[in-house]
Order: structure tokens, then C-alpha cells, then sequence
């Protein structure tokens, strides 16, 4: 049986006052109220986005119950392959999309209760985050796979999953402020990936060493020998990380989404740096920002997409009344950070669905069309074009009904891989979509390349 994670609540609450979602699994109480029932993603309010396939994994926040526990709480996703990698505050799970109007699940990990639990692949090796200091008392005999976690530990657990029926913990390495996110970068010449790691730590007030976590932590993998996993340094930032988008190929950045906006690293070229020696070129600040959270690329690398996070993603950020800018998208010119637009979700939310603009991706075509895919909490996944980014609009939703009872929920993360949209819905589990019209899909996905392998914050070569 699982047991409960025993936080001191007031510590954590004081060291990481952004991690809301994060906290509240620890914070509510098992209520006796119905369970979530089954996906009905095919009849949610939609235009052009068809319905196909779900992979059933039901959690609440506020209403836990044996069959919608709060550890069950589904977070981000990765994919290799025909498998599909989805987070959760328990662990993760294996499933299998070769066809995704029936993803089947392969192996489900449980009893890793470190929340967030963002996942990155690379072959045979998976790496999750565990996002807070582990408890005490009761809970000092906590595990991950029936590896001890010890009192105050946090960082990322290293797994072998070349046998997806029996997943093995082969690794664990600490950090000092815990992995609310992490970025794959693959170090091919020298056979290592790379793991560009954030906290979201940040906090001015905090009495307890360190007082704020202005870096992200840079972890080594060996591929050959994971079991080596260690941390090689924290890399100054200016202000916590949140999520980190990276493009490599010619282009050789990275975006640091955190705080009031971003920074942008050179990992290589002319620009300076390294992979694992990032050099910080310049920093955005947006007017109005307050909780900067995840930041991509177009696939040319010309264009940096920024998402903020207002109500640290538990709040009712996107009705009609809000300040627009709490519920866009923007976009800057990724060589001189100058801003060149923004996207606003079109569809009011009511007074109980959080919302923002959270995980996205944009689509690997060679068109020259810039076309991103967005889970955004209740206000569902979304489909926008942007080749100007002056002139965005929205090209496709499903957007979920507010949940009854209230409750926080919606598309963590929305991603285009390989012809489908991929949601990993809070609340739901996995659901899989696909553009409705064939006429409008080909024109999207003309010179689509096809992946064998994505991990969302990482896009692996430019175009």
C-alpha cells in the first residue's frame, strides 16, 4: 500500500512558494466523493480537433479517492518510438501508442511519490524528477522502486527501462533546491546526455539556505554506465529556471523560462559556450510577467514562444475580465529578444477552471510555417498558427467542461508527435487527438519529418 508523504508543510511552503500545484496533493484530504469518471474527451466543446484515443489514469487534487487518488496526478509527457511516457506524483507510465485511437498501457511505476515527476527519455534510460524535499518521521522508509529515499532528499531518480515490464532505479542524484523540471541534451560525441535540470525554487524572503536557487543544475548520464549519473555543476541563471527549451543542430540555444521572462544560454558556435558550459547571452523581461514558465523555439530557431504562468496555475486566470497578457502566448526574435507578438486564448474560462498557457510544442515541418501545440489546464489543447507572429490564430480546441465538483485539472501538456496530438490531462490520463480536416491537416503538416523519438523541450536539429 502506498503510503502518504509526511512534508513539513511550513518549510517547503517558505522555500518553494511556486511549486502550487506540487503542494497541494500534500495539503488536501481524502474526501468521500465520487470518483472522476472515464475521459469523454470525444465530447468536449471542439472545433476541428477529433477525439480518438484515451489511456484511462484518473487522480483529483481536492476530491482524492481510491480510484482517483491525488497521487495519480498526471504531469508531463516523452516519447520514443511507439511508446509514450507519462508522468505522474506516483511514478510514470509505459504506454503504447502505435495505434493511438487505442493506446494500450504496458507497465505502470508506482511508489516513487516525489511530486511533479517530469520525465525525459533517451533509449534504454528514463529520468524523473522529484520535485520536493522528501518527509520525515513516518516517512523516512519512503522509496522509489524499493530504493530508499532518505529524509530531505531531492533531485532525479535514473531508471533502466530496457525492460519496460520491470523498470529498475539504477541511479539517484541530489540537488540542492530538488527537479521541478528537466531538459534531455543529448552529448553525442561523448556519449552522455546531458540533463539541464530547474528547481522553480525562488524565493527572496526564505531565511533557510539557499535563500534563492538562481541556477539549474547540469547532470551527466553516461550511456554506456547510467548507474554514473552525477551532478557536474549549477550553472548561474539569474533567476530560477523553470522549464528550459533547447535547440541544438546549427542554432546551439537554449530559453530559460522564470521569473518576469527569460534567458537565453549559447551552448556552442560562435556564440560560446558548451553543452555542458552554457553561456548566458541576454535576458527578457516582459512588463506585467510575474511567474515565467516555459519557453521553445521555432525549429529555425528564429523565434523564442514564452508562456507565463499567472496564479502559479491553480487560479482562474483566463475569463473574459483577465488582463489578456495572462492568457498568451508570446513571441520574440530569438537573436535580438525584441518582441514580435502574442497569442491570446479566444474562449473565456469560467471562475473555477485554472488556466494558462502551460507546456506546448511547435510542429517539424520544412513548410516554414511555425504551428504550435498547447495544453493550457482547462482551457483544453489548442492549435495556433503563428509564421507571423504579428498575426497568430487559432487554427483548432477541445476545451474540456469546468470540472464538477471544482477541482484542478485540464491539459498539463499538449504535444504534436508524428501526425497526433498527445494530451496528458491532470485529472484523465492520456488523451489523443488528431486535426479534423484532411485539407487543413495536410496544409499544417506539409514537409512534416517524422521523429523517431521527442522529448518536448528538446528539438534536436534545426531546419
Amino acid at each position: 500500500m502506498v503510503r502518504p508523504v509526511e512534508f513539513d508543510h511550513e518549510e517547503v511552503a517558505m522555500r518553494k512558494p511556486l511549486r502550487v500545484l506540487g503542494l497541494i496533493l500534500f495539503v488536501t484530504g481524502a474526501l468521500a466523493l465520487p470518483s472522476i469518471a472515464a475521459a469523454d474527451h470525444d465530447a468536449r466543446p471542439s472545433n476541428d480537433l477529433h477525439a480518438l484515443g484515451h489511456s484511462r489514469n484518473p487522480a483529483s487534487f481536492f476530491n482524492p479517492t481510491p480510484e482517483a487518488p491525488a497521487t495519480n496526478i498526471n504531469s508531463d509527457l516523452a516519447f520514443w518510438g511507439d511508446r509514450a511516457y507519462q508522468g505522474n506524483y506516483n511514478g510514470f507510465r509505459i504506454i503504447d501508442i502505435s495505434t493511438p485511437r487505442q493506446p494500450e498501457l504496458v507497465f505502470r511505476q508506482d511508489n516513487c511519490i516525489g511530486n511533479q515527476g517530469d520525465v525525459v527519455v533517451w533509449g534504454d534510460i528514463l529520468i524523473r524528477s522529484w520535485n520536493s524535499p522528501a518527509g520525515s518521521g513516518s516517512s523516512a522508509t519512503l522509496s522509489c522502486d524499493g530504493v530508499p529515499v532518505p529524509p530531505g532528499w531531492e533531485g532525479v531518480h535514473v531508471f533502466d527501462i530496457s525492460d519496460e515490464h520491470n523498470p529498475e532505479v539504477v541511479a539517484m542524484v541530489q540537488t540542492r533546491c530538488g527537479s521541478h523540471t528537466a531538459t534531455g541534451v543529448p552529448d553525442v560525441e561523448n556519449n552522455r546526455l546531458l540533463v539541464y535540470s530547474s528547481s522553480s525554487a525562488h524565493s527572496d524572503e526564505d531565511p533557510n539556505p539557499p535563500a534563492t536557487c538562481d541556477w539549474f543544475d547540469l547532470i551527466e548520464v553516461p550511456l554506456d554506465a547510467p548507474e554514473g549519473a552525477a551532478l557536474l555543476k549549477e550553472v548561474p541563471s539569474m533567476h530560477t529556471c523553470h522549464d528550459i527549451g533547447v535547440i541544438l543542430g546549427d542554432v546551439l540555444k537554449a530559453a530559460c523560462a522564470g521569473g518576469e521572462g527569460f534567458r537565453v544560454f549559447s551552448l556552442g558556435g560562435p556564440d560560446g559556450g558548451a553543452l555542458d558550459d552554457p553561456k548566458q547571452l541576454y535576458h527578457v523581461e516582459e512588463p506585467g510577467v510575474t511567474v515565467g514558465h516555459s519557453a521553445g523555439w521555432t525549429w529555425d530557431g528564429e523565434v523564442i514562444i514564452f508562456g507565463w504562468e499567472p496564479g502559479g496555475g491553480a487560479a482562474a486566470e483566463c475569463e473574459a475580465t483577465d488582463d489578456p497578457l495572462k492568457k498568451s502566448m508570446l513571441f520574440y526574435d530569438a537573436d535580438t529578444g525584441q518582441k514580435l507578438g502574442m497569442w491570446t486564448l479566444p474562449r473565456p474560462q469560467g471562475p473555477t477552471e485554472n488556466c494558462t498557457i502551460h507546456n506546448y510544442n511547435t510542429l517539424p515541418v520544412r513548410s516554414g510555417k511555425y504551428v504550435a501545440i498547447s495544453g493550457n489546464y482547462q482551457a483544453g489543447t489548442w492549435v495556433t498558427v503563428f509564421t507571423n507572429p504579428s498575426r497568430p490564430r487559432a487554427e483548432g480546441w477541445s476545451d474540456p467542461e469546468p470540472i464538477t465538483p471544482a477541482d484542478l485539472g485540464g491539459a498539463w501538456s499538449s504535444y504534436f508527435y508524428n501526425g497526433f496530438i498527445y494530451e496528458s490531462s491532470i485529472n484523465e490520463g492520456l488523451n489523443v487527438f488528431r486535426i479534423s480536416k484532411k485539407r487543413e491537416r495536410e496544409e499544417l503538416q506539409r514537409g512534416l519529418i517524422h521523429l523517431d523519438h521527442l522529448n518536448p523541450q528538446t528539438q534536436e536539429f534545426s531546419l
